[in-house]
């Protein structure tokens, strides 16, 4: 569990105002010195992760954050910034050192818009413990009293976190070996490029060979070139072919028709974020007009090459099969536009988001509901601008609605 990517790690976000004790709790789940301490307000500047292993729940990331009710020109940067950090978390605690008041009422409102869990943090009990009246007023809001000077209530807050994190995130949500029945035979085909990393293969390959042999499904990994040579070799078709989304072309023309194909890309799609949501986002791509914007969102900031998938091929099968002159625009990491900048594009295509959690997609997928913005991703909107789209996604168990993009 040490090395488990932060994509897969369920993301505990704690909030609240300056000096409220945010960093002294992280700190004390974390038996480490993760963030700096003290007296001073305005302590904590950006955002802090810290991936740890919080037993018997397992891996998660503790994200501690600056003061809500920071103040100045510089202050009201590092509260946008912990709103920014919001949108990845899967559970908030909502951080309180005896006052509860419309800092912290507004959190919570923002959180149960977003289908957040929250659980409100009582700390410094030592200090200034809350009174009976204070928690009757904010109930049935889960809550916990904590000292993280005395050591008191961690216990419980470990159990509060437990009883009170999404379903999902305990239970995690396959990549693919539910697709298929145990025994399973899985083609994965593994372009080498210059984007490979030396001496490993990319995180969604990975992850779906863990996931595949967790789902006791048999599993050949091959590059596009030795598909048609391996495929000679076998004795019977395979149950599935997964290919880099790149790849998408030769692939198809390699397998029967009659094999099941998808891409990675797309087995993230439902993973991280919203199939359903994102088909019928790709179909927006015919309603593209000359002048049309189009935002390319990637999760992870890696070093772009000659040939970058978000930077050159989308754009240039995106253009190729709308005929139309677009306008494209870029943003990487934790970036992403707020409702007013994303209402300005006509499309978002989202990468695979192998290294971000599925909280911090949905939170995306959210944003754009609410601009009326349709947003796709890299292999539905690659498959699409290839011609094979319904193809890809056959696999999945989509209602025809959805496969039309009637949502």
């Amino acid at each position: 569990m040490i090395s488990t990517p932060r994509g897969l790690r369920l993301h505990l976000g704690f909030f609240g105002r300056r000096n409220a004790g945010k960093s002294s709790l992280v700190n004390a789940l974390a038996g480490s010195q993760v963030a700096i301490v003290s007296d001073t307000p305005g302590t904590t500047t950006d955002p802090v992760d810290k991936a740890m292993e919080l037993l018997p729940l397992g891996p998660v990331v503790l994200v501690d954050t600056a003061g809500l009710d920071d103040d100045g020109e510089l202050g009201s940067q590092r509260v946008a910034a912990s709103r920014q950090a919001l949108q990845r978390c899967d559970l908030v605690l909502v951080v309180c050192a005896g006052v509860y008041g419309a800092a912290e009422q507004d959190l919570v409102a923002d959180c149960q818009q977003r289908g957040v869990p929250v659980v409100v943090v009582w700390s410094q009990l030592d200090r200034c413990p809350p009174t009976p009246a204070q928690r009757q007023a904010i109930a049935p809001i889960p809550q916990v009293l904590t000292s993280a000077l005395a050591g008191s209530g961690l216990d419980d807050l470990r159990a509060m976190i437990i009883a009170q994190a999404p379903e999902q995130a305990l239970a995690g949500t396959p990549l693919v070996g539910d697709l298929v029945p145990p025994g399973a035979l899985v083609v994965l085909v593994v372009p080498i490029d210059l984007e490979a990393p030396k001496g490993r293969l990319i995180m969604p390959q990975v992850q779906t060979i863990r996931d595949l042999l967790d789902h006791d499904c048999l599993c050949l990994v091959v590059k596009e070139r030795e598909l048609a040579s391996a495929l000679d070799r076998l004795q019977q078709a395979p149950d599935l072919v997964v290919t880099d989304s790149q790849a998408f072309l030769r692939v198809a023309g390699d397998i029967a028709p009659e094999t099941p194909l998808t891409s990675f890309s797309i087995l993230f799609a439902r993973a991280k974020g919203d199939l359903a949501t994102m088909v019928a986002g790709t179909r927006a791509i015919d309603r593209l007009r000359p002048g049309a914007r189009v935002l390319i969102a990637e999760s992870c900031s890696h070093h772009a090459i000659g040939d970058d998938i978000g930077r050159v091929k989308i754009p240039r099968w995106l253009s190729q099969y709308t005929g139309q002159a677009i306008t494209f625009d870029h943003c990487q990491g934790r970036d992403f536009p707020d409702v007013q900048q994303l209402a300005t594009y006509d499309l978002v295509v989202q990468c695979g988001s192998c290294t971000t959690n599925r909280r911090s997609v949905l939170s995306r997928i959210q944003a754009c509901r609410t601009a009326g913005v349709p947003i796709t991703n890299y292999g539905l909107c690659i498959s699409y601008s290839l011609g094979i789209f319904d193809r890809a996604i056959a696999p999945f168990a989509l209602s025809p609605e959805h496969r039309q993009g009637f949502v």
